[in-house]
């Protein structure tokens, strides 16, 4: 059973900015330590930030639903790949609470990306 839709873009371009303006800073702000060196070993590193973050963004759409989610912080929702480089999704703190409070069986995740924009939706499930 879906008990969670959420979709996001983000312009490459707005985090190109971003990167160059803060640096390191707002990778730490944003990004676990493991999304950053996925994304800081890639060709084009800005596009796989925007990727994350957009993902992030879907996620905490996906997760507030009908109720609140404030207060959940952006390295709460981790981006990471599986043995077969297939996207997921893994919730710390206040974000896990939340998916526990949802009973969320299930995180479904996808990303796409060219040089302009990222996108990200995900689907939350629980059994039942």
């Amino acid at each position: 059973m879906v008990v969670g839709l959420g979709m996001d873009l983000v312009e490459v371009e707005r985090v190109v900015r971003m990167l160059e303006k803060e640096g390191q800073p707002v990778t730490t702000r944003l990004l676990t330590e493991g999304e950053w060196a996925y994304c800081a070993r890639m060709h084009t590193p800005a596009e796989h930030v925007a990727a994350r973050l957009a993902a992030k963004e879907a996620a905490f759409k996906a997760l507030s639903g009908t109720e609140d989610a404030r207060g959940i912080g952006w390295r709460e929702i981790e981006v990471s790949h599986d043995d077969h480089r297939r996207p997921v999704l893994t919730f710390h703190g206040r974000a896990a609470a939340r998916a526990r409070e949802l009973q969320i069986s299930r995180a479904l995740l996808t990303l796409t990306h060219s040089h302009h924009t990222a996108g990200a939706v995900v689907i939350l499930e629980r059994d039942g």
